[in-house]
C-alpha cells in the first residue's frame, strides 16, 4: 500500500516523532545528545524550520516545529537523521539502520493544542518514570521555556510569547501549565493524531485544513482494520 502524503503547510506547527529501530536506543552517551541537538540547530536553520519544543528520549525524539517554506520539515529530518546515523555508526563501529522507518508527524491546531503539545513533549521523561519533574531532565526544551535558560536552537512561538509581555511572568505562567498532568483524552488525541499522521485540532481547524489541501483529514472507517492498542500507546 502506498504511503499517504503528509500534511505539510507553511506556517502551521507540526508535532514530529522519530523512533529508534525496534524501539531500541538511539542515544548511548551524553555526547550523542549534544551532537543531535547541534545537528538539529544546523539543519533547522538551513531549511528554515522553527523549533519551539523538543525532547530527546533514549529511543525516540519529539519535536514541535513550524516550517517556513515548503518541505522544510522533511528536508530537515532527512538531513538530520542521515548525519546522526553516520556519527553513531562511526562512533560505535556499527552499521545498518538506526531509525524505525520514516519520521511521523501531525499538524497542530495552534489556538487549541499548541501549548498542550509543548507540555506533552516536555513531560515525556516524567511519564516514562525517568524524572519526577521535567526540570530534572537535561535533554529537552523545558529549561528554556520554563526558566529562560539560553537555548539558541529554540524560537518561541507567538502563542507562547502571548502568555505575558513580561518575560519573568511568562516563565511563571508557563510553569503553571505543568501543575496538572494531561488527562486520558488529551493523551489519546495527541498520540492518535501522531501515529495516524493526521490532524491534532478541533473540528473547525480540521475543516479548514481539508479546504486548504483538498484532502480528508480523518481515516475512513469502512473496510479498515482497527488500530491495535500497542500501535497507539507505546509513545511516551
Amino acid at each position: 500500500m502506498a504511503r499517504r502524503p503528509r500534511f505539510n503547510l507553511v506556517g502551521v506547527p507540526q508535532h514530529v516523532i522519530q523512533r529508534g529501530n525496534n524501539r531500541e536506543a538511539c542515544f548511548f552517551a551524553e555526547d550523542d545528545y549534544r551532537f543531535y541537538i547541534e545537528c538539529l540547530g544546523e539543519f533547522s536553520k538551513r531549511y528554515n524550520c522553527l523549533i519551539h519544543a523538543y525532547v530527546l528520549m533514549t529511543n525516540h525524539v519529539h519535536l514541535l516545529v513550524t516550517p517556513q517554506q515548503e518541505c522544510s520539515v522533511s528536508q530537515m529530518m532527512q538531513s538530520l537523521g542521515a548525519k546522526y546515523v553516520r556519527y553513531i555508526n562511526k562512533a560505535y563501529r556499527r552499521s545498518g539502520t538506526l531509525w524505525e522507518g520514516r519520521y511521523k508527524s501531525s499538524l497542530v491546531d495552534t489556538n487549541n493544542y499548541l501549548l498542550l503539545c509543548m507540555r506533552y513533549i516536555e513531560l515525556n521523561p516524567v511519564r516514562a518514570g525517568m524524572t519526577e519533574v521535567p526540570a530534572e531532565y537535561r535533554w529537552s526544551s523545558y529549561q528554556m521555556n520554563a526558566y529562560g535558560q539560553d537555548d539558541k536552537h529554540i524560537t518561541p512561538h507567538p502563542l507562547y510569547l502571548a502568555l505575558s509581555e513580561n518575560s519573568n511572568e511568562r516563565l511563571y505562567y508557563y510553569r503553571g501549565l505543568f501543575a496538572n498532568t494531561l488527562n486520558y483524552k488529551q493523551l489519546h488525541d495527541i498520540r492518535d493524531a501522531l501515529n495516524q499522521e493526521l490532524i491534532l485540532g478541533n473540528s473547525r481547524f480540521k475543516e479548514q485544513i481539508e479546504t486548504m489541501t483538498n484532502r480528508r483529514v480523518e481515516l475512513g472507517k469502512a473496510g479498515r482494520p482497527k488500530v491495535r492498542e500497542l500501535e497507539v500507546y507505546y509513545v511516551y
